[in-house]
């Protein structure tokens, strides 16, 4: 008995697979298939006419067609590359592709299989036995995708699907090189859509993150081949496993085809990724307990921790604590979420953008800007942290300081503050770009008497730029039930700006 309910299952799960048409909104049908892949003679004749035409004899003709069809696209790919333990090889596979807008052909795959390597230390097993080597690479460390040129023409390409239009159960192939085994096949379903914060192993540099999960089987040798659909189309790279052992578990992990077209074309174009940014910190542990005290029935959204100054979320006048619930028309899932969808999306677009604001909805529109020039000021930035250490000298010297006070007493009680301008920051050794709010007076009644000074700029409160008074008002305003509160105060000091963190405890 138990037998014939496990044949049984067998059956239904191959007669699943022939009805592509309740899985793809446009498959390919068989006569389709046959007219890409013709059908070789079979010398053996079926045993029955029952047989030859059964359910599960079509579905896996189906399969082996599909599988025919995407083959020859499916590329094997060894490296070398020197490190300072001796060369080191490795292993991978990739997937033949057109340039979009530009002539030629390239190979999609996973940038860990061939970083640090290039030209002849790159060889690539094309499906016909020959090896060849690329002419030219690019790489993506944000997506862990790598692009290799191609010097010839007589290869077939495969043709780009849409990940968009999978679903939770379609069937998919893995196709790739696991182990060095060429060739290989193997079949699963779509098992979950957007995964996101995988730890994908140490040294690991993957921001991009919206994985497609599978249980068809990936093992080592898979990086970087196609995972394809029922139309023999691309619809993923393969590029990571969750494993105990280091073999396939049955769960596998690809770039969504959408994400990787967005960079093939970004980097045959361009030569590199330009990516949109925002300008805030995130919360990465934004909680049901957090979500509540900001008046959220659950945790939906990315919280918004810290805005930076000169951005576009400073620019769109963004705050500490707001809930970034959509972007672009579509629902933020999480943080990664949002980071996903700012960085696919055009420089100096204006974005319609739906915040959640002390229980209230508020619409802003932010206008986009090129990540690089963040990236910019921090490499900078660390260079300048680097030389000072370096040299013993402080590039931006910081110092701390504690205020406890004894009175309840609102912090801008004795302060006497102005809205700093391009003007007055040149005057005062600031950067025209200087912003924040200038100390013009400090009575002796003010809590910050003896911590803030005459020509001090008050930048940031609570981790917010506050650029007027009503700004200022505000932050407090949404942190009133917080006991210490920080403080981001400069001094120009003669070109040299000395930065100072002040803690303003509130009387317990």
């Amino acid at each position: 008995m138990k037998n014939r309910y496990s044949l049984l299952l067998v059956l239904a799960l191959v007669v699943s697979a022939s009805l592509w048409n309740t899985c793809f909104e446009s498959p390919l049908n068989s006569k389709q298939l046959e007219a890409k892949v013709p059908s070789q003679a079979n010398p053996r004749q079926p045993h029955s006419t029952i047989f030859s035409h059964s359910t599960l004899h079509e579905g896996s003709k189906h399969l082996a067609k599909i599988a025919k069809l995407a083959t020859p696209s499916v590329v094997h790919i060894q490296c070398e590359r020197q490190t300072p333990r001796g060369a080191v090889e490795e292993t991978g596979s990739g997937v033949i592709v057109r340039g979009e807008g530009a002539p030629g052909l390239y190979i999609v795959t996973n940038r860990h299989v061939v970083r640090d390597s290039n030209g002849k230390s790159i060889s690539i097993q094309l499906h016909d036995g020959r090896v060849i080597h690329p002419q030219r690479k690019w790489e993506d460390k944000d997506t862990d995708l790598a692009i290799l040129k191609l010097n010839i023409t007589d290869v077939p390409p495969a043709d780009w699907g849409d990940s968009d239009k999978l679903d939770i159960g379609h069937m998919v192939l893995a196709m790739g090189s696991p182990f060095g085994l060429s060739e290989s096949v193997t079949l699963g379903i779509i098992s979950a859509k957007g995964r996101r914060s995988l730890q994908l192993g140490s040294g690991s540099e993957v921001l991009n993150q919206n994985f497609l999960q599978t249980d068809a089987a990936i093992n080592p040798g898979n990086s970087g081949g196609p995972l394809i659909d029922l139309e023999g189309k691309i619809i993923g790279i393969n590029t990571a496993i969750a494993s105990n052992s280091g073999g396939n578990d049955g769960i596998g992990f690809s770039i969504p085809s959408k994400l990787v077209r967005h960079v093939f074309n970004q980097l045959v174009k361009y030569g590199q990724v330009y990516r949109a940014y925002l300008g805030v910190q995130l919360d990465p542990e934004f909680s049901i307990a957090t979500a509540g005290r900001l008046k959220m029935d659950r945790v939906r959204g990315a919280r918004v921790v810290k805005v930076i100054s000169n951005t576009p979320a400073s620019r769109a006048n963004l705050k500490y604590d707001d809930v970034i619930l959509s972007f672009g028309g579509i629902d933020v899932l999480d943080q990664n979420h949002l980071i996903n969808l700012v960085s696919l999306t055009a420089i100096d677009n204006r974005v319609s953008v739906v915040l959640l604001r002390n229980g209230r909805k508020v619409n802003v529109m932010v206008e986009l800007a090129n990540r690089q020039i963040l990236d910019e000021l921090e490499r900078k930035q660390k260079e300048s942290q680097q030389s000072s250490r370096r040299f013993r000298t402080p590039a931006e010297p910081m110092s701390f300081q504690r205020v406890k006070h004894s009175q309840e007493q609102d912090i801008l009680t004795g302060l006497q503050l102005y809205a700093m301008n391009e003007e007055l920051a040149d005057q005062l050794g600031f950067e025209k770009s200087q912003s924040g709010l200038l100390v013009m007076n400090v009575d002796q009644q003010s809590s910050l008497h003896g911590v803030v000074k005459l020509y001090d700029v008050i930048e940031e409160v609570a981790g917010t730029p506050v650029n007027n008074l009503s700004e200022f008002r505000q932050v407090l305003s949404q942190n009133q039930t917080r006991t210490n509160l920080v403080l981001k105060v400069s001094n120009g000091k003669q070109g040299k700006p000395h930065h100072q963190l002040v803690i303003w405890q509130r009387k317990q």
